[in-house]
């Protein structure tokens, strides 16, 4: 039982999942381990530092709970973190962690409080201005909160400007240190989470993800295996934490060993791959799947993938190592409005990727965004077809955002494009969304084009009898019954003459 004072660092996984999914938080949504805040903690505890994780999304606590909890612990360190379980995530979870830094702020003023994630990374002077937290981290994290907590605890505030990647106030200035290097032996520094540490029998898988055996979404972990990414598209913020694109790997060995221990200890069996492009070098993913396969686990695993990396010599191995699904980000069904994205692709790449995926017997998620800047009423109708033809297992339907950290939000800046009021209209499926417009249509027709895109999609005959031949008549009644539940929105306009049926 950890005592009052006791703790040096205390990371916090901020929740508002009602207001981020509505109706869909309650039993659609995945709930994830907070993969940051494990990783950052195993990092401290290795160096001889006590930590503990309250992951309030998990365990459904207000801020006020979780400022409660804070402060009745009394760390030298709260560290809020704001990573996403993917990186389009990080914006939204702001608002349910600013909530918590101004309830603690209120019960125990003396706290110091950092926050650190991707959102913070990209704005971390707006963010020590407008939120009640002490401090800010540029960066990564890890080295900048070990740092830190030396100087807090050397009584030294006038050292605050040693530590690497720190934003803090000096009297009423706002001064931010450079950023710490990138952690580049992963192995060693952050060989995996402190699932010790987290409340394992919370988690469950995306309802898709368990398609067939609905009632076996628990238990479930989230594993990265490398950090970042190599690609430039507009609509993504993965490197705003690491300051350029790039790829680190784990060694394939330390990825088995943490899965062996999720397994063994904690009975997993749904796994996801965090990598934001798992299957893109083929030595790593063969390395990989090799032990996974040496093994013989019975997993139930998905990871993402791009049409232009996917090769059919690698579907075999991926489906013999558990790997049931893959996301592919295909974005429109038009070849121009993906080339803006910095999505260069063909159409018949697309098609024959998804068909030799599914013939290796693995699942695909077609990932779409509606109102990316060359998109009009055409393009974004064109992408629909494109979607109902592919016929994949499951789609994501999203709507284009300016999210802090990249060029789309660069861009909407210079146009002065109507952003978001709130953070929580970041999310995809908050009452507050706030798309953005394209050259050819208003944020409004984009957000209601896409609703009624997720309607079609997902009431189609064609994809109902997908679902009804490949997982059976209880996923149909679950499809049916997630298609009944209507967003509240504030900013969609009429569905009139939008998306149809083809």
């Amino acid at each position: 039982m950890t005592r009052t004072g006791e703790l040096d660092v205390l990371l916090i996984q901020p929740g508002n999942r009602s207001q981020v999914y509505q109706a869909l938080g309650s039993s659609l949504a995945a709930i994830e381990p907070p993969v940051w805040a494990g990783l950052m903690a195993r990092f401290m505890r290795d160096r001889g530092h006590s930590v503990g994780i309250i992951d309030a999304e998990a365990e459904d606590l207000s801020a006020e709970e979780t400022a409660q909890r804070i402060a009745d612990l009394a760390p030298a360190l709260t560290v809020v973190v704001v990573f996403g379980h993917q990186p389009s995530a990080s914006t939204q979870t702001m608002s349910g962690a600013g909530a918590i830094c101004a309830a603690l702020r209120r019960k125990a003023p003396p706290l110091k409080t950092l926050l650190v994630g991707g959102h913070v990374s990209a704005l971390p002077e707006r963010t020590l201005r407008e939120e009640e937290c002490d401090f800010v981290c540029q960066g990564e994290g890890p080295y900048t909160i070990l740092e830190l907590i030396r100087v807090l605890k050397s009584g030294r505030p006038d050292a605050y400007h040693q530590v690497p990647g720190l934003w803090y106030r000096d009297g009423n200035a706002l001064k931010g240190n450079p950023p710490a290097p990138l952690i580049e032996d992963l192995d060693r520094d952050l060989p995996g989470v402190a699932w010790d540490l987290l409340p394992m029998p919370k988690y469950r898988a995306h309802n898709w993800h368990c398609f067939g055996h609905l009632d076996r979404r628990q238990p479930y972990a989230s594993i990265y295996t490398s950090l970042g990414c190599p690609f430039k598209c507009t609509f993504c913020c993965i490197n705003a934490p690491f300051g350029k694109a790039g790829y680190r790997y784990r060694s394939a060995q330390s990825v088995i060993e943490e899965i062996d221990l999720v397994v063994q200890k904690y009975g997993v069996r749904n796994i996801k791959i965090l990598d934001e492009m798992f299957v893109l070098n083929y030595r790593h993913v063969h390395d990989v799947c090799d032990k996974l396969i040496e093994r013989g686990y019975d997993l139930n695993i998905w990871a993402y993938a791009r049409v232009d990396t996917v090769k059919e010599e690698i579907l075999e191995k991926l489906k013999r190592a558990g790997f049931n699904w893959l996301a592919l980000g295909i974005e429109s069904g038009s070849e121009h409005v993906r080339d803006g994205a910095s999505k260069k692709f063909g159409q018949d790449d697309i098609k024959e990727t998804v068909e030799q995926i599914k013939a290796a017997g693995i699942h695909v998620i077609g990932n779409f965004i509606f109102g990316l800047p060359d998109d009009d009423l055409e393009t974004m109708q064109a992408t629909l077809d494109m979607a109902l033809d592919l016929n994949c297992e499951f789609a994501n339907f999203y709507s284009a955002m300016a999210y802090p950290g990249s060029r789309l939000y660069e861009i909407a800046l210079q146009e002065g494009w109507p952003l978001p009021e709130k953070w929580a209209g970041f999310s995809q499926h908050s009452e507050d969304t706030l798309p953005l417009p394209t050259k050819f249509v208003s944020a409004s027709e984009v957000l209601g084009f896409r609703d009624r895109v997720f309607e079609i999609y997902f009431t189609s005959p064609g994809y109902l009898d997908l679902l009804q031949r490949k997982f059976g008549p209880e996923t149909v009644r679950h499809v049916r019954d997630m298609t009944s539940h209507k967003l509240v929105r504030k900013y969609a306009g009429s569905l009139a003459g939008q998306a149809s049926s083809p």
